[in-house]
């Protein structure tokens, strides 16, 4: 399905170091944040303890912010939970933090805010231990991901489109980590999700973009590398549209109207997909033009028969 068709080629790649020096740049600059500030982990990665309370009506959330702080939890987290009546308590781990008996403290800290009586639903601790696990594995499921996209793109394309994808999707991801270095938001286990999303979303406009481009190299034998490029840019571009136009919408929407709880999750999946368009588009395709690719490497060359001999 297509809203529009662009008949002339847009020349893309005429611009193309441009658009990889800016690439360039900011990649640079998200290495920089990550290097120097550093994640700010939720409590499932560096331990905590969590008390999920409900209450009979939706309760005011910055009076009970500042009861808690009052109260000696300055560093709480406060957040609806699934409705405007749950609430999620997130008390991270410090040296002069007594565990036992949190949950005792929290609640009468939570009764004594005017209004509606909570009700406790659970409590959880998370120790430092399960925190360095959940990292580690965390780490590891990023990891074993790429290295899935990797052997993919490896054995459906060319190495050089598989080498430009790869660095394409790598550049999203340390992207989005920048991002959440610099403002230090909270980097939760949702929010891993979202980069895990953001990879697979990625590499999925990459593949549609090189599938046209082996399919003008075969079909437009007067094209040269840039314009072919260019050529398959410009006929996925109402197609890019369309799919991302409508992924966007129902992100925004959850930025905008899915409160604390969904609030980051939403806003990594906001960079991933934003930068995704641009990676896949014009971080690749420059890419594979520069590492030398061409029509030689998917159209055989015709065997002249040879004839017999009277």
């Amino acid at each position: 399905m297509e809203f529009f068709r662009i008949k002339k080629d847009i020349p893309f790649m005429r611009h193309a170091l441009v658009f990889n020096v800016i690439s360039l740049i900011t990649f640079l600059l998200a290495v920089f944040f990550l290097a120097t500030r550093g994640l700010h982990l939720s409590v499932e990665f560096t331990g905590g303890t969590l008390v999920e309370v409900t209450y009979a009506e939706a309760p005011q959330l910055e009076p009970i912010r500042e009861a808690l702080a009052a109260s000696g939890y300055p560093d709480a987290q406060v957040q609806n939970f699934g409705s405007a009546r749950d609430l999620l308590v997130r008390l991270p781990n410090r040296d002069d933090l007594d565990t036992n008996g949190v949950s005792e403290k929290v609640m009468g800290t939570l009764k004594g805010v005017a209004g509606p009586v909570p009700e406790l639903r659970r409590v959880e601790f998370v120790g430092p231990q399960v925190g360095k696990e959940l990292a580690s594995d965390g780490a590891m499921a990023l990891l074993l991901v790429i290295v899935g996209i990797v052997v993919y793109l490896a054995l459906r394309f060319e190495w050089r489109f598989a080498v430009s994808a790869i660095i394409a999707n790598l550049h999203d991801v340390i992207i989005i980590l920048g991002f959440f270095a610099f403002f230090q938001w909270e980097f939760s286990l949702p929010v891993l999700a979202a980069v895990l999303a953001v990879l697979g979303y990625s590499v999925n406009e990459s593949v549609v973009v090189f599938d046209r481009v082996r399919e003008t190299f075969k079909k437009k034998r007067n094209l040269t590398t840039p314009q072919v490029l260019d050529h398959a840019i410009t006929s996925t571009i109402s197609r890019t549209i369309i799919t991302h136009g409508s992924t966007q919408v129902m992100v925004l929407s959850m930025l905008l109207f899915g409160g604390e709880t969904l609030h980051y999750f939403a806003m990594a999946l906001t960079i991933g997909i934003c930068f995704g368009i641009y990676s896949s588009v014009l971080v690749a395709s420059p890419l594979v033009m520069w590492l030398g690719a061409s029509r030689e490497q998917f159209v055989k060359p015709k065997k002249e028969k040879e004839e017999a001999v009277v």
